[in-house]
């Protein structure tokens, strides 16, 4: 059966810059079934000439060295435009005739990918219900959507409902680009693949956890979106929650999609909900300076460009183990890792025994950008008594694993023609998120607790976070990724 995937928004950054190059990475890589036809719909006036050669400009600046002129020749005699207003739905019907010609009458499945504004995706849903093209008379229809989805549990609940007029669940794919990260895939493979890991992944041996979403950049042109968004819709209530998830659920029974996000669910529906004391003293913020000077953010702007937060699921593995999820914008460096941290020795045997938490065994998982593992552990040093060391062994993908790494949209949409929805998020899921997000983002606007604090630019955020963990005698590991 042919595949005919659909891009809405197809004049859009996301389409150009990830979507595009993923699917010529696959197709380059013979991973895409034959025939597959690339349609793009937007408002812009493009021929499917232009459209081509615009996005084999933008192909080629992604990919770099790695873009084949002569493949790409191949892969661009599949892709077709067709010019279309969302709220127009003539221009469905249109779309639909076109699809038609373009299949001649064959069956084939259709992705709907919906790049578009997040203001978008109901009406979009909506022109493709009443057009019949999400009708499954000539094939499978699925779509795809982007996040935001929803800014709190009102308007994702709502969004689901109008989803659901129209498709059933197993045709949603509600994307997350970080679960599509091969660090974040083999975050799995190290917990369930093995057997070294997994009798000491609990309450027994671990004291913390860690997760870490850094970026380096500031909020520059997305700053219009950001000062309504902030960090907590921004980064905690998709990437770190779903980062949380893996790294704490249990093994499901197969590696199916439903067994799968069964398992995370049940991490969100055990994670302790914040009262509003807890709101104030388990919560952080803060604010880099410079950020009401971006242009579209107002100057007496309180987004919160920072945030950490503890959280604490309450199961049996994982009962009295704190979760601490942290992300900021114009910190020290790029990094996404996840840090578990291990109990001190019981006993301290050796004179240079390891006198706290910062000196213990920990595993660092990096997801980005230098994708790897690590084992902090303790050694000898050599002609010195029994004086230790902290050492560490490492795992690099880019040693072990010659060439590049694909895009995480490359698995994800592969997955998504595959009919595979391990890597996407549930209706349930989303939900069960904003309802660990919500109680936050009310308390930190309506009593505006805690205190918004500041912290410059180029560094791990505010000095307050670090006297935050430190107070509950734990450290934040402000490394940045160096993996040999």
């Amino acid at each position: 059966m042919a595949d005919t995937i659909v891009i809405f928004g197809a004049s859009g950054d996301l389409t150009s810059r990830k979507l595009v190059p993923a699917l010529f990475q696959l197709f380059r890589k013979g991973r895409l079934d034959e025939p597959i036809r690339i349609v793009g719909f937007s408002r812009s006036p493009f021929s499917h000439e232009q459209w081509r050669k615009d996005l084999s400009e933008s192909t080629a600046k992604f990919l770099g060295s790695n873009f084949d002129a002569k493949k790409w020749e191949e892969f661009a005699a599949q892709i077709f435009y067709h010019p279309g207003d969302i709220g127009n739905a003539q221009d469905f019907l249109t779309l639909r005739s076109f699809l038609e010609d373009l299949e001649a009458g064959e069956p084939a499945l259709h992705l709907y990918y919906l790049a578009t504004a997040p203001r978008f995706y109901e009406p979009a849903i909506e022109q493709l219900g009443q057009s019949g093209l999400a009708d499954e008379s000539k094939g499978p229809r699925r779509v795809i959507v982007e996040k935001p989805f929803g800014t709190d549990l009102a308007t994702a609940q709502g969004l689901n409902c109008s989803i659901h007029q129209v498709f059933d669940e197993s045709q949603v794919y509600r994307i997350d680009h970080y679960l599509g990260k091969e660090t974040v895939q083999n975050l799995m493979v190290l917990r369930f693949g093995n057997s070294i890991f997994e009798p000491i992944w609990n309450r027994n041996y671990i004291d913390h956890v860690q997760i870490t979403v850094a970026e380096e950049v500031d909020v520059a042109s997305r700053a219009g979106y950001y000062d309504h968004a902030g960090v907590m819709r921004d980064m905690v209530q998709n990437h770190l929650l779903q980062l949380m998830m893996i790294t704490a659920m249990e093994a499901p029974v197969r590696y199916e999609a439903d067994a799968i996000r069964n398992e995370k669910v049940k991490v969100l529906h055990a994670v302790q909900p914040l009262s509003a004391a807890q709101i104030g003293t388990n919560t952080f913020r803060a604010q880099y300076r410079g950020y009401t000077a971006a242009e579209g953010v107002a100057a007496t702007s309180r987004t919160a460009t920072f945030a950490a937060l503890r959280l604490s699921i309450d199961n049996w593995r994982w009962q009295g183990v704190p979760f601490y999820l942290r992300s900021g914008k114009a910190m020290s460096c790029r990094t996404t890792q996840i840090v578990i941290q291990f109990h001190a020795p019981p006993h301290k045997l050796f004179a240079d025994s390891p006198r706290d938490l910062g000196e213990s065994n920990r595993l660092v998982i990096q997801v980005q950008p230098a994708e790897g593992i690590q084992i902090h552990f303790h050694t000898k040093v050599p002609d010195a008594g029994m004086r230790m060391r902290q050492t560490d062994l490492n795992f690099s993908y880019q040693k072990e694993f010659r060439g590049l790494m694909p895009e995480a949209y490359e698995r994800l949409l592969l997955d998504a023609l595959e009919g595979d929805a391990s890597l996407f998020a549930r209706a349930d899921e989303v939900e069960a998120a904003w309802r660990i997000c919500d109680p936050v983002l009310q308390a930190w606007q309506e009593r505006d607790r805690p205190t918004l604090m500041m912290y410059d630019p180029g560094f791990w955020g505010p000095d307050e976070c670090r006297e935050w963990i430190l107070a509950q005698g734990r450290e934040w590991f402000d490394t940045c990724p160096v993996l040999g």
